[in-house]
């Protein structure tokens, strides 16, 4: 998608050309589930989509916390500061010479736990681009994820994955297996999330892109840097699109297998058989399938045989699980 040379502008102008754009890559993406978009690196490092990246990175909670740069984003001023800084940027991406710094390594308490969980800090600049590159990419990857999905989705929250396991309840799905994937975003292989956005993307650009982000590495609080095959960092404003797009694969999964019973009265007749049908509620790594059927149904998913469609659909990652009855 070629665009033109546009002025520097404020944040309100152009949010409406960032939505313009982003609504027409969003209709292409729906209009043809085939399409491959292959020419959409150049709105990276457009000044309206960096502009938008750096108004809703700047005000936001994370932007008083310092990369490995140091540079704290909510303390870089305002007027030709912003400018200069933007615009370092942009002739960086633009000419590929960009490349990412490791994240600084936090290691922050999990809610309700007494284990730790690892926080990456992007710096300032490699905020603004992965910030760019989300604004890219949303929009025609949110034409192929299910409505199942909740997490790290725009105009989703907890409360609506909640409401539906209540809702699924209420139509006799009594029997519910919950999991999540471990280390989610540690074990996320970089090659399974490339052949995910190939998928849509063949822009080789951005694919190089991704690349450079998910191989950036991690700065301890030490100052060592590790390189890891496989992750990406909680904390990088990029990853958790990166994430549902990786694991789309499951919630298709469980899709396609409702919607090859077809109507209602197919799934009665499949349930009158002896046969169970399964509804998945997913938000980010963490989901739970609900089984209209018995319990040997839901504790079929869990067993040496049932946790085949776990290991092919994610042969290297590690899961926990709890079968939760009720």
């Amino acid at each position: 998608m070629k665009t033109g040379e546009p002025r520097w502008v404020d944040l309100e102008e152009a949010s409406l050309r960032v939505r313009a754009l982003q609504t027409k890559l969003h209709h292409w993406a729906v209009s043809d589930p085939d399409h491959l978009f292959d020419d959409v690196f150049n709105l990276v490092y457009d000044l309206d989509f960096l502009t938008v990246a750096w108004g809703r990175g700047k005000g936001n909670k994370g932007a008083r916390t310092d990369g490995v740069d140091r540079r704290i984003p909510a303390l870089i001023g305002a007027g030709a500061e912003t400018v200069e800084f933007l615009e370092e940027v942009r002739e960086l991406v633009k000419s590929r010479a960009f490349v990412p710094l490791p994240v600084r390594e936090r290691l922050i308490p999990k809610l309700n736990s007494t284990k730790l969980r690892r926080l990456g800090i992007p710096t300032a600049r490699d905020r603004v681009v992965q910030a760019s590159l989300a604004l890219v990419l949303e929009p025609i990857f949110e034409a192929d994820f299910k409505p199942v999905s909740y997490g790290f989705r725009p105009k989703r929250r907890a409360q609506d994955a909640i409401a539906e396991i209540h809702a699924m309840a209420t139509r006799k799905y009594h029997w519910v297996f919950e999991a999540d994937i471990e280390a989610c975003f540690d074990e996320l292989r970089y090659s399974a999330v490339i052949d995910e956005v190939r998928k849509r993307v063949m822009d080789k650009r951005m694919l190089t892109l991704i690349g450079k982000f998910l191989k950036a590495g991690i700065m301890s609080a030490e100052g060592k840097v590790r390189k890891p095959d496989t992750g990406t960092p909680q904390g990088g404003i990029i990853s958790p699109l990166l994430a549902n797009i990786a694991l789309t694969v499951l919630d298709k999964y469980f899709c396609d297998k409702w919607d090859a019973h077809g109507s209602p009265y197919r799934r009665e007749a499949h349930r009158k058989r002896g046969g169970a049908t399964y509804w998945i509620i997913r938000y980010a790594n963490d989901f739970v399938i609900m089984v209209l059927g018995t319990q040997a149904h839901a504790e079929a998913l869990w067993d040496e045989r049932g946790r085949a469609w776990l290991v092919q659909l994610f042969p290297p990652w590690g899961f926990k699980g709890d079968l939760r009855l009720s």
